[in-house]
């Protein structure tokens, strides 16, 4: 069965704005210890600044205009709406791409990369594609799961139908991290006709034979970084009221991964523009899907086979790997997961390349669907 997408526009209503400056004038800042920085997770005083530009100088109408100048449209898939930005190549199109995005990212990370994707130069060599980002469900201004079971398979699944039974695109390639990363390696597993390519930028795969030099590595990352995921994977509701309720709450939680997982030497605001980051988090606040996005963790905990312990996927895959990706691991690990046919070390840049290195990403992804192209009409 078809199912008809309807034109979406982004508006959030006035009063919500007015309450988020009112939440925002009256916080209750934690108290800190002095020269603690972020040590002990995030920097108040970072946060706090912020947030004070999120109060007083921030102007959400203005983006919110330009994200509408992006064609946008939303589809009932599985009983769940789907918001999503749809752009046509401007000349013949290699092939459509689906970019899939992360937590605690959004399809506004992707923003940037929709001209030179469906308008390159034409004197260059590089291909166009039509262009489809969605909003994971309960992210953004996608519906909100009102029943258990949204797990990265189920996802999976329904982008697969977006793509196919909406928009009518037999084939198509996939590019994400993170989540988008895991959405499209399960897609890429369960679908593998469909898919031209996977290009990815979260090569992660858990240690195979690990040395003990390795093992040591990989278990103190875990160890420092995945905390947030632990509870998001067992009792996400236990933090998530207080985020939704307190912007600079849902700022703190999230500018810290920002932080942490971005080639920034420390300093967050030399990697990221403030304006991007506070954008980024009106796709949490404003449709209040805090909540909602975090339960995807717990829903996926118990899938089978596991996250990243897939069976191999056979689609010819892509990887751009950047320096600063917290969760990099050597290729020999990844690649009994993957067909890869294509690795990329990139000289900068971190987990968030869309906003950081957004040259250097779609450079590799353009080369990377360009050498699939003998298999679009096939």
């Amino acid at each position: 069965m078809t199912v008809q997408p309807t034109d979406y526009r982004i508006a959030v209503p006035a009063p919500v704005l007015e309450d988020l400056k009112y939440r925002l004038s009256r916080t209750r800042w934690a108290d800190t210890m002095r020269g603690s920085g972020w040590k002990y997770g995030a920097d108040v005083g970072q946060v706090r600044e912020l947030c004070e530009y999120w109060r007083t100088t921030y102007n959400w109408r203005e983006h919110e205009d330009r994200l509408n100048q992006i064609p946008q449209f939303q589809a009932r898939v599985d009983g769940v709406e789907i918001h999503f930005f749809h752009v046509r190549a401007r000349k013949p199109a290699l092939m459509p791409l689906l970019l899939l995005h992360g937590w605690p990212g959004s399809v506004y990370e992707f923003a940037g990369l929709i001209e030179p994707l469906t308008n390159p130069d034409s004197d260059g060599w590089e291909p166009a594609f039509d262009v489809v980002i969605p909003s994971m469900p309960g992210f953004g201004f996608s519906g909100k799961p009102q029943e258990g079971g949204w797990n990265a398979d189920r996802i999976a699944a329904a982008f697969h139908t977006l793509m196919r039974q909406v928009l009518g695109y037999s084939r198509f390639g996939v590019q994400g991290g993170d989540w988008g990363t895991i959405v499209g390696s399960r897609l890429a597993s369960a679908y593998p006709d469909t898919l031209l390519g996977l290009h990815i930028n979260m090569p992660f795969a858990y240690p195979r034979n690990p040395s003990a030099e390795e093992s040591a590595k990989f278990n103190a990352l875990m160890l420092a970084e995945t905390g947030y995921m632990h509870l998001q994977n067992t009792k996400p509701d236990a933090l998530t009221i207080a985020q939704a309720d307190s912007p600079a709450g849902l700022a703190a939680w999230i500018l810290e991964k920002f932080r942490s997982w971005s080639d920034c030497s420390g300093d967050v605001f030399s990697a990221f523009s403030k304006d991007d980051l506070i954008t980024n988090l009106m796709f949490y606040w404003a449709p209040n899907s805090i909540a909602s996005a975090a339960r995807a963790y717990f829903e996926s905990a118990a899938l089978d086979p596991p996250l990243f312990q897939h069976a191999r996927v056979s689609v010819p895959t892509g990887v751009a790997a950047f320096p600063k990706e917290p969760y990099r691991v050597p290729r020999d690990w990844v690649e009994p997961l993957f067909n890869i046919v294509s690795w990329t070390d990139m000289p900068r840049g971190g987990h968030f390349p869309a906003l950081e290195q957004p040259g250097l990403l779609v450079d590799d992804v353009q080369r990377f669907f360009a050498n699939r192209a003998s298999d679009v009409s096939a």
